[in-house]
């Protein structure tokens, strides 16, 4: 290696490079820098590598490290502190971030932005910031927080952020300045002395039988000091959410079942010479005919995909009332087949997990107890993690900690195990320190994706548009592995007739095994696909009454008394009608006004429920330098759980929100189970309310933060009156209760002339906004999701490897592509929820694609039924989606 010289935040550097590195890997690995993210190497288009380079903003895992010889480096730890302390305040102050991996890029980007315009317009900043992608925010705030920053440079001023602040204040992310500036590490920028870096193999394969696993020639590689395989796990190799049906390794003599499948881990002196090693792992496959269909799942004689259940993974059924009498009686009946794809995550930062070794009391005052394993985990269920990895290398739960690094992003892909026990074993097995960081690539083949399912639907209503009866039929794809596939199509059907007013049901939802890539949670969790079809039925009855699509839906709307799809009985808390009022006056006048215009409403439920015992743990614990260390079971991961649990504890104890400092890892046990189902505000702020109850009591007592240093204040929250569709009631009224609250919306596309998606308006009922700073940005990332899922993102696969790695190709949405969106928070106070609030990190892309579908029909006079609507003019207007042909 011959040395490379160049000038790093205005410091003459030399340095080392490996033939054929990046930029991005010298900065990061070679020179310490953290602020520049790896998302995407080598493929240049999300944006979170940025630097300037010569002057130039560049990303720079697409940038050979040699083309920086004798060039001026800039990152974002090389700007004036002042203008690191406005940036960073510019974008708290405008809530725009979320998870943060993406931000620094775009912090840089502003910065360099301003230094050649210091007044940029709207659609000026929206066309620099192209080339960076953002999973979380929809780029509204992100947009506010560069006119905000550009407005304080102009005036010489820094701007204020809120950071005090209890229930309905616009209070300051927790740790928000830090992740700006890329200074708060993920797990990828986590290092230790003596660590090793860990990497896959992966199948080649969709299905195929294992002859030969060789690992000679990897372990021969200088650099090396383990290659393991199914072979070397000492407890029990399969693992799973519900089901252990899924092998941390695939052993000689069994079938891969997806191309995610791993069959060997490699541990290295660095991630290079490990990636070089577990591509010569030599295996020799029998390769296979997939099963890529639900329906080939299904036919007689199909292959068992899965050895551990049949290819019906689930069958959800829900029966009320006499369908075909109903639809007898109905004036009108419309029927079709609604399909949705196969959806990539797409967070921005990919899995990866660190494991280190400590011995006796590592400072979580658990005390002396031997030596141990910590995991430091980025996923949705830091204690599941840690139960799956103890059993996988036959340890007890108390000799693995762990400790949760919020993470870059999941939406529900990050519930179930990616890297975490591999990376374990390596670190087990060599005594040392392993991290192991996915590419992009291998992220996209491993972990589950949002299910596409077929839906046919048949739905009839009286001569005034009064729904009378339902009938669906969904098929699920769930892939490889049953993660929680039978969940989401029991979701799905518990969800079929929306947020309307059913009283006769027949639905049968089944979820099949596929040889395709995994399906598993994904934001709306199968309520998504459902309201597109029901939303879909529902402007086609609207046509045959000769009634608009709001007035339809006002119709049907569910209230007080009314039953849902599932048969529970609506108790309280019903704010559909209210984001129908909120958005009636612009809906008609988009229509006076000519314009294409769509409506839908949706419904999504706050808790798992469906019979699931659910938990919110808290525990606050005061310390002696005036803190309160605030513990609960579920995890950070961009939508502000954090922050909303601090304003909690703050408004009950009355203490300032700046003392709390809160975290999850096991000093104590809060296993809560994955953060999902949009509960963990419901749930874990429950808790801290009933913790900061006792500690506001000890406080009124007389003592001070630093009197009762070292007391926990305890609570645990049960929940556990829920029940199944169909099984007996266990709730106190004794009526069925498949879910503790719901969440609602109505949603309003408008398109302009072309066609193109201009102005979206979303009304959510979110019980409370208790930061509706972070509120509305949860919603307007929703909506661009759900934009997205509408019009141009898919994850095709061909003999189940997906067809594209690419960013843009998957169809995720950048900021020029966003309309104006307007987003109405409805306040309809929930009961059973912390100071009246409920969940909102799902309903927000819930109706959608519906909406989108209404105002393309409207257009065009084209009603489509399948997704992505790429042959719509909408699709058509925006810059990403194009899958180019692939040559074999």
């Amino acid at each position: 290696m011959s040395p490379l010289r160049f000038t790093l935040n205005g410091r003459d550097t030399e340095v080392e490079a490996r033939p054929g590195a990046s930029l991005l890997e010298t900065l990061r690995e070679k020179c310490g820098v953290t602020s520049t993210k790896n998302g995407c190497e080598p493929q240049g288009q999300c944006g979170c590598c940025l630097a300037l380079v010569g002057g130039k903003a560049l990303v720079t895992c697409a940038m050979p490290a040699d083309k920086a010889e004798g060039k001026e480096v800039v990152t974002l730890e090389g700007l004036p502190d002042q203008e690191r302390e406005r940036t960073a305040r510019a974008f708290v102050a405008a809530a725009g971030l979320q998870c943060g991996f993406c931000i620094p890029g775009f912090a840089l980007r502003a910065n360099h932005l301003l230094d050649k315009n210091p007044s940029p317009s709207r659609d000026e900043i929206a066309k620099a910031i192209d080339v960076h992608l953002c999973r979380c925010t929809g780029y509204t705030k992100i947009i506010d927080a560069v006119e905000l920053l550009a407005q304080a440079r102009r005036d010489g001023t820094m701007p204020e952020i809120a950071s005090e602040g209890g229930v309905g204040a616009r209070l300051a992310r927790v740790s928000g300045d830090a992740l700006t500036l890329g200074d708060r590490p993920f797990v990828a920028d986590m290092t230790r002395p003596g660590m090793l870096h860990g990497a896959l193999t992966l199948s080649a394969h969709a299905r195929a039988k294992v002859i030969r696993i060789d690992t000679t020639k990897a372990r021969a590689v200088p650099g090396v000091a383990a290659v393991v395989t199914a072979a070397d796990v000492p407890g029990e190799r399969w693992y799973g959410l519900i089901l252990n049906d899924w092998p941390g390794f695939v052993a000689e003599g069994e079938e891969v079942r997806c191309v995610g499948d791993v069959l060997a881990a490699v541990a290295a002196a660095d991630e290079a010479t490990a990636r070089a090693a577990a591509a010569l792992v030599e295996v020799e496959y029998e390769v296979l005919e997939p099963v890529t269909s639900p329906e080939a799942a299904l036919a007689e004689g199909a292959p068992q995909v899965n050895p551990t259940h049949p290819n019906e993974l689930s069958r959800t059924v829900i029966d009320r009332g006499d369908v075909d009498a109903a639809f007898a009686a109905s004036a009108h009946v419309v029927e079709g087949t609604w399909t949705t794809q196969r959806i990539e995550h797409l967070y921005l930062e990919p899995e990866a997990a660190l494991v280190d070794h400590v011995d006796s009391d590592d400072g979580n005052g658990a005390g002396a107890r031997g030596h141990r394993l910590k995991l430091y985990s980025q996923g949705q269920g830091v204690f599941d993690d840690r139960r799956q990895v103890a059993r996988f290398l036959d340890l007890s739960e108390d000799q693995v900690d762990v400790e949760l690094v919020p993470n870059g992003g999941a939406f529900g892909g990050k519930e179930d195990m990616s890297v975490q026990s591999q990376t374990a074993l390596l670190a087990q097995l060599t005594g040392r320190p392993v991290r192991l960081v996915l590419s992009r690539e291998e992220s996209i083949r491993i972990h589950p994706k949002r299910h596409p399912i077929t839906m046919h639907y048949r739905v009839g209503c009286d001569a005034e548009g009064r729904l009378t009866a339902v009938r669906a039929r969904m098929l699920g794809d769930t892939g490889a592995y049953a993660s929680v596939g039978a969940k989401v199509l029991e979701r799905a059907a518990g969800h079929a007739c929306g947020p309307y007013r059913v009283t006769n049901v027949d639905v049968i939802a089944i979820c099949a095994s596929t040889n395709n890539p995994p399906c598993g949670a994904m934001r709306g969790f199968g309520a998504n696909q459902a309201h597109f079809a029901i939303e879909g039925a529902l402007d086609l009855l609207a046509e045959k009454v000769g009634i608009d699509g709001w007035e339809m839906r006002w119709r049907n709307a569910v209230d007080i008394g009314d039953t849902f799809s599932s048969g529970q009985v609506f108790e309280k808390s019903i704010g559909v009608k209210k984001t129908l009022l909120a958005v009636k006056d612009a809906y008609y006048q988009a229509k006076a006004e000519g314009r294409a215009v769509g409506i839908a409403c949706g419904i999504k439920n706050s808790g798992i429920g469906n019979g699931a015992v659910e938990w919110g743990k808290a525990r606050l614990v005061p310390e002696a330098d005036g803190t309160v260390s605030l513990y609960n079971g579920y995890t950070e991961m961009g939508q502000g759980l954090f922050t909303v649990l601090v304003q909690f504890a703050a408004e009950v104890t009355g203490l300032p929100a700046s003392c709390f400092r809160p975290k999850v890892d096991s000093r104590f046990d809060l296993g809560c189970g994955q953060t999902t189902g949009s509960r963990a505000t419901l749930f874990a702020g429950n808790a801290v309310i009933a913790a900061a109850r006792t500690l506001r009591a000890a406080l009124d007592r007389g003592a001070t933060v630093t009197d009762l240093a070292g007391e926990v204040f305890a609570a645990d929250f049960e929940i556990a009156d829920t029940n199944a569709p169909g099984k007996p009631s266990r709730s106190a009224s004794g009526g069925e209760k498949t879910h503790t609250s719901f969440g609602f919306a109505t949603q309003v596309c408008m398109l302009d002339q072309n066609g193109r998606v201009d102005r979206f308006i979303a009304a959510h009922d979110v019980g409370r906004a208790v930061n509706p700073a972070l509120c509305e940005g949860q919603i307007e990332g929703s909506v661009h999701m759900g934009l997205g899922y509408a019009l141009t993102e898919d994850l095709p696969c061909e003999d189940g490897m997906p067809v594209t790695f690419k960013l843009r190709e998957i169809g995720v949405l950048r900021a020029r592509d966003m309309p104006e969106v307007e987003v109405i928070l409805v306040e309809e106070h929930e009961p059973e929820g912390p100071f009246g609030a409920k969940g909102v990190g799902e309903i927000g892309l819930v109706p959608t694609a519906g909406a989108v579908a209404g105002a393309l029909a409207a257009f065009d006079g084209v009603r489509r039924y399948t997704l992505p609507m790429k042959d719509s003019p909408a699709a058509k207007a925006m810059s990403v989606g194009r899958i180019k042909p692939r040559t074999k």
